[in-house]
Parts: C-alpha cells; structure tokens; sequence
C-alpha cells in the first residue's frame, strides 16, 4: 500500500488467534486517518470546522460524474472551462495517468494534482466532492496547500486515493462511507461507484 510520505503505515497484528486458549480471532489494525482512499472534510486544514463525522450523506452518496483527463501534470481551470461539468455537478472524480502509479512498489511523488485555479472553479461551480486518483489533490512539495483551501475552505470534501483505473468516463451513483470518527480530521473509506444516475435527495 502507498503511504504518503510522513503518515503512519499500515499495520496489522494479531491479538488473539483460534485455538486451545480461544474459539475467536481479533486483530489489531494500526493506520493514519489518510491512508489508502479517503476522506479529508474542513477540519483537516480547518481549526474548527467540520469534522468527518459531520459530513452529509447527502455529500457523500448520490450521482456524479468521472472525468478522464489527458496525459497532463495538472487538472487545471483552463481543462474544466474547455470541458465543462454538466450542469447541476456536485461530484466529480478526476481519472488521471494516476491509475498507472499503484502498479509501482511505493509512494510516487510525480502525480496528477488539481491545481489552485481548477480548486477554486469547482467551489465556485457548487461541486460538494471532489475526488482524485491518487493520495492527494495538492502538488507534492506545494509550499502551501492552495488547493486543499480553495476547496475545504468552501466545504468541498476532498476524496483521495480512489483507484478509477476500471472505470469508465461517464455519470454514475457514487456511494463513499468513511470511517465515522468522532472529531475526525480526515478517514479511510469505501467509495463505490454504480453504474446509471440516482437524482439527488
């Protein structure tokens, strides 16, 4: 699993196993809040503001849109305004070169990011979510994390690390269930797409 540089790794360890001395296993799991495909709401760069537990299922499960976007360094302003969202977006899921990364054997710090310009369109736009194929919509090494605060800053989540690599461009229902940790900067998740549009509640 690619861990971002600096965040705990995943880790596994068995507490009790079946056996003479127990007829139950249990395991303990170790991992950051932002690890593998995850959520990052307000408060991961918000003092104050909304936690994981208090994001809308209304966010987080309903129709969107995949965009597959070019061989480029950058989901940019100038992409969107020559691709245009339908009208009505409220999550969109970049598909980027991104997909070929998770074949690699660690973390890759040359990655598809969405740039400030393209951050403060989609808040703009009225996007809720906003998710990306690889473990962070910021360039790597930003000297600041523009792009996190155009987005958390307008209370657009941020979904981070999905794997599109199977997906096609197009409108889907997405369902996203991170962890609901009280207080929470940020969670792992499961994030499924259907395929077909479900309408809003």
């Amino acid at each position: 699993m690619h861990v971002y540089p600096g965040d705990p790794g995943f880790a596994t360890e068995s507490v009790v196993t079946v056996g003479s001395d127990s007829n139950y296993a249990l395991s303990r799991l170790t991992f950051g809040t932002h690890t593998g495909t995850h959520l990052d709401p307000p408060a991961h760069f918000f003092s104050g503001a909304m936690t994981v537990d208090q994001v809308p299922l209304e966010t987080l499960v309903g129709p969107a849109v995949v965009v597959e976007v070019p061989d480029s360094r950058a989901v940019t302003e100038q992409f969107l305004i020559e691709h245009p969202l339908p009208v009505g977006t409220q999550r969109v899921l970049f598909k980027t070169a991104n997909g070929a990364l998770w074949d690699k054997p660690k973390f890759q710090r040359r990655f598809v990011f969405i740039d400030e310009g393209a951050a403060k369109h989609l808040a703009a736009f009225g996007v809720r979510l906003a998710g990306i194929d690889y473990l962070s919509a910021e360039q790597y090494g930003a000297r600041q994390p523009v792009t996190h605060w155009a987005l958390l800053g307008a209370g657009t989540v941020i979904l981070e690390g999905i794997d599109l690599r199977a997906v096609s461009p197009g409108q889907y229902t997405l369902v996203c269930l991170p962890l609901k940790i009280v207080g929470g900067d940020g969670a792992p998740a499961r994030a499924i797409l259907i395929q077909g549009e479900a309408g809003d509640e």
